[in-house]
């Protein structure tokens, strides 16, 4: 989520506060609209852990290796990473 309140920060001339604010009642609202485990996934995704962040993260270096299928099967299946 730091990233997307450094770049809303930058795009808007907000402060880092104000834009974290901003992103805050946002995401939120977005959320609310969603359901819930939809939601919690987004929760994840910005935090980096769970399934869809642990395919990005796997995906940052351009290379799956045994280390990333491990987290990624561990997270789409409920399992430890």
């Amino acid at each position: 989520m730091e990233e997307l309140v450094a770049l809303v920060s930058k795009k808007t001339g907000l402060s880092k506060d104000q834009a974290a604010a901003a992103v805050k009642v946002v995401l939120d609202f977005i959320k609310k609209k969603l359901p819930a485990p939809v939601a919690a996934e987004v929760d994840a995704v910005l935090s980096g852990s769970g399934g869809l962040g642990a395919a990005a993260k796997a995906l940052d270096d351009g290379k799956i290796d045994g280390n990333d299928v491990a987290n990624l099967l561990g997270g789409f299946m409920g399992g430890k990473k």
